[in-house]
């Protein structure tokens, strides 16, 4: 069974690079979200096994959207994906319960690597 990532990130050109070199590794897109509030929402109808999180996005910031998903769902994995000038709040996320933490831009391996250290033991 493919481990299911949902993206989020309010560039849809970086939720179409993550998605592909994700898919490239064998991992299922379950879903996208351009905001924090989508997040959540498709957080809870898809149930993925990790999320990608940007932090800097409207409506709803990453942060945010962290703290509702682990509220509904305190077993899940959240990894940041996000510019390094955003250090503080990069901080705060990994604080508050984000799993790992990946700088823009990354390599494919890098971000391959880091999602599937986050993935349950029997997943990997």
């Amino acid at each position: 069974m493919c481990p299911k990532v949902l993206i989020v990130d309010d560039s849809v050109l970086m939720r179409r690079m993550i998605g592909e070199t994700l898919a490239a590794a064998g991992w299922e897109v379950a879903g996208e979200a351009g905001d924090g509030r989508e997040a959540v929402e498709k957080y809870q109808q898809l149930r993925p096994d990790v999320v990608t999180m940007d932090i800097v996005m409207p409506e709803t910031n990453g942060i945010q959207a962290l703290e509702e998903i682990l509220e509904f769902d305190p077993h899940a994995r959240v990894v940041v994906v996000s510019a390094l000038n955003q250090t503080r709040m990069i901080s705060e996320a990994i604080r508050k319960g984000a799993h790992d933490f990946i700088a823009k831009p990354f390599l494919p391996e890098q971000l391959q690597n880091t999602l599937a250290h986050c993935l349950p033991a029997k997943q990997n």
